[in-house]
């Protein structure tokens, strides 16, 4: 609680750094503490909360503007409404790609005059105008420990070699052979279950957009679907060597994470912002990402799921003043043209920059390993249109599959009566 109620210090501390900062080349005017600047921002990003804590109060001191940063655990949809039907909306909210393009006709301001437009591929634009700052480029396929790994094959490990699911496979047996019990783990969270490991399942689809609809009319036939079947194989096999198959439902992703970074566990499906956590541990530091080896040759196993994500809007209701906006912009600008906001997003928050000018060579492991394939252009882009329930839905039959509960023929006609019975997501 003590911990709590600073970081509310903090944040409110930061909204009065804002005002004087002085974005868009100029200065909303008064100094520190003269103009009492405040403003609110809305993190949606769990794993980096203690960060935005944290910066809240050097920004503070640096700037001059009060800020105070707010997480939610439910819904970013369900948590702004609530916020809006109070007449009370952040001044800066974090929301991922969807949420921008279903609420920025309403809610959001132009940026398109912003200095930092130029600087990336990732804005979001609605209606012609620019009302999405991107946050950071993530991306997500297996997690690796290299070192674990030559620890006990004694060969160097090329992720490249294992692209095929058989050759995977081959790899896991050796591990075993070799000592290492359980080579994988599996996060029992639904966002990472359904968010990001069945939505690939349709992002890797020749069509996604199409796949999408037969799922929306029930004409999908998802058990034979070829996308779905041969990612379900890969999820069959980190299953089967999960550590926690146990009680795989129990397993805790702090435990998880500190078995990766520890080398007592070799893969674990997830994604850059893992790093959040494995820093946590006393990690190896040969780690890396590459794409989930699957049977196939159209080429999506050598490449990551992911973009851009996280998007920042700025409020544009009367609730929030023009002084207020011009902070928001401010704070935006000091993330992309100020070295200690460069710093926050790389090094404290281990975010991939999605700007150009921002230097990368402080990431970590994990972030190295996606800007690489993000610069090779081996990304396939994110679905940013599921509806907001379908992670928690569909991420809770996926645990039922995880646990033993239903086979996979099961687990594919709960996903498609999910489907049939919800409303598309307009874009």
């Amino acid at each position: 609680m003590k911990r709590k109620l600073l970081a509310v210090a903090l944040a409110a501390s930061m909204v009065v750094s804002l005002t004087a900062c002085g974005g868009d080349g100029g200065s909303t005017g008064g100094g520190s503490g003269s103009s009492n600047i405040a403003i609110t921002i809305f993190n949606s990003k769990m794993e980096i909360q203690d960060q935005f804590e944290e910066m809240a109060e050097e920004y503070s001191k640096a700037k001059g503007v009060d800020v105070e940063v707010y997480y939610s655990n439910d819904t970013v949809a369900a948590h702004l409404a609530t916020r809006y039907s109070a007449n009370d909306p952040y001044t800066l909210a974090m929301v991922d790609a969807k949420d921008i393009y279903s609420l920025a006709a309403d809610h959001a301001s132009d940026m398109s005059d912003q200095d930092w437009v130029k600087n990336t591929q990732y804005a979001i634009s609605v209606d012609g105008k620019v009302v999405g700052f991107p946050v950071c480029v993530e991306a997500r396929g297996v997690i690796y420990n290299a070192e674990a790994i030559e620890g006990i094959t004694g060969e160097t490990f090329n992720p490249d070699d294992y692209k095929t699911l058989d050759a995977f496979n081959g790899l896991l047996d050796k591990l075993v052979a070799g000592g290492m019990e359980a080579p994988t783990g599996v996060m029992k969270e639904d966002w990472s279950l359904a968010g990001h490991f069945l939505s690939q399942t349709y992002e890797e689809q020749p069509d996604v957009d199409a796949f999408v609809s037969a799922l929306y009319e029930g004409t999908a036939d998802l058990p034979n679907n070829s996308k779905w079947n041969s990612m379900m194989d890969t999820f069959d096999t980190l299953k089967e060597h999960n550590y926690a198959a146990g009680s795989p439902v129990a397993a805790e992703r702090e435990i998880s994470e500190q078995k990766l970074a520890e080398g007592e566990i070799a893969f674990m499906f997830g994604g850059n912002w893992d790093w959040s956590m494995i820093n946590s541990y006393d990690y190896s530091e040969n780690m890396g990402m590459m794409p989930v080896p699957q049977n196939t040759s159209d080429g999506t196993n050598e490449k990551l799921v992911g973009g851009g994500s996280k998007y920042f809007f700025i409020d544009s209701s009367s609730n929030t003043s023009d002084e207020q906006r011009q902070a928001a912009k401010d704070f935006l600008n000091w993330l992309v043209f100020e070295a200690d906001g460069n710093a926050f997003l790389t090094e404290k928050c281990a975010l991939v920059p999605a700007y150009s000018n921002i230097n990368a060579d402080a990431l970590d492991p994990l972030s190295k390993s996606v800007k690489k394939y993000a610069d090779e252009g081996k990304l396939i882009g994110n679905y940013d249109f599921l509806p907001d329930d379908h992670y928690s839905i569909c991420g809770a039959a996926f645990q039922k599959y995880l646990a033993g509960q239903t086979d996979r023929a099961g687990l594919a006609a709960e996903i498609e009566s999910y489907w049939s019975s919800t409303t598309p997501v307009e874009h």
